[in-house]
């Protein structure tokens, strides 16, 4: 796992220069930014320049800085986040994962870079408009929230994608006490105290808005525009859908143990009920009702699915133990680049 050492006050902090063999220092970027805009990148070649053009033109007159972070695109993302940190050397800083390692995890990798009081993070479809993130910091700016999210006035999402954040959103009023009114979309800023929570956590499978609402409840949301997706398709299939249920709530709540818990003693006790309803029938009632061969099977097929239920809910919590214990990393940087300085 690789974690930059950057502090965080203004004007002195470390990324903000670097030392030349004269022991000198010269800055690298110009000045402190307000805010810093995190994109996660995965194979978003087709929309990224215009995306990153339109933030430089939402946020003229910001002091702000844009973090790219490739998660291991293979259409040639990197290339074009780096040729973009040479079009825009004030602003725009690339950080490259050595692999794929989830949206999360890239998102988190970004913030440990970010350097702005405020972070936004966008999407790399352009389906988030730069004009709202602006109108996101301008809402946390002007209150006492931590966090601020983005609820999309009409979700321009494929039906699939839809009905995993509705379940996704369920299932966070349930584990998480999440309010019902508050959406936690993709689309959101956060300040420099929420950021430096959430960078504090180590554990390989994270889950953003989980880390959010676990450090602060503080939170607002402002009516944004959702653009349809500029150019190809999502990266958001079902089985990154289950991956982020999955890490949203194994990760941050004992709440499925406890079910997997409850549900074994109600089977214990129908099992129990029936066996002495097969008793009482034999001896007393004599119905002439017997439980043959195919009832047997398919009680037994019951009770074994549970038992494999919850043997794998149990197994699914000691397998992230086991992964943060092991060391098994949120990201690995490959390298960084920025105006001046190119690490790795």
């Amino acid at each position: 796992m690789s974690r930059p050492s950057f502090g965080r006050g203004r004007g002195d902090d470390p990324a903000d220069t670097r030392h030349d063999p004269q022991g000198g220092v010269q800055p690298i970027l110009t000045a402190h930014p307000e805010c810093s805009v995190v994109i996660p990148v995965y194979n978003g070649r087709a929309t990224l320049e215009p995306l990153v053009r339109e933030i430089h033109e939402a946020f003229a007159g910001h002091r702000f800085e844009v973090v790219l972070v490739d998660d291991g695109s293979v259409d040639g993302s990197d290339r074009l986040c780096a040729d973009l940190v040479t079009a825009y050397p004030e602003t725009v800083r690339f950080v490259q994962l050595s692999r794929n390692f989830g949206e999360h995890n890239a998102v988190l990798a970004g913030l440990q870079y970010a350097r702005g009081d405020y972070v936004a993070v966008l999407d790399d479809d352009g389906q988030h408009p730069p004009a709202e993130a602006v109108r996101l910091l301008d809402s946390i700016r002007g209150s006492d929230h931590d966090a601020v999210y983005g609820r999309y006035r009409v979700k321009q999402h494929s039906r699939t994608r839809n009905l995993g954040s509705w379940f996704n959103d369920r299932m966070a009023v349930l584990l998480l006490k999440k309010p019902r009114e508050l959406y936690l979309s993709s689309f959101k800023i956060m300040n420099r105290f929420v950021v430096d929570e959430v960078c504090k956590y180590r554990g390989a499978s994270p889950y953003i808005d989980g880390l959010i609402w676990r450090s602060t409840h503080r939170i607002g949301q402002v009516d944004v525009v959702h653009r349809a997706r500029q150019a190809g398709r999502s990266n958001y299939g079902l089985r990154k859908l289950v991956e982020l249920w999955l890490n949203s709530f194994l990760t941050f709540s004992i709440l499925p143990l406890r079910l997997a818990g409850i549900l074994g003693v109600l089977c214990s006790l129908f099992s129990v009920v029936v066996l002495i309803a097969m008793v009482v029938d034999k001896l007393w009632i004599n119905t002439g009702i017997t439980a043959g061969v195919p009832t047997i099977i398919i009680t037994m097929a019951l009770f074994a699915g549970v038992q494999l239920l919850i043997l794998g809910t149990i197994g699914e919590y000691l397998g992230r133990l086991f992964l943060d214990h092991s060391g098994a990393p949120q990201f690995i940087v490959r390298s960084v680049k920025e105006r001046d300085r190119v690490d790795g």
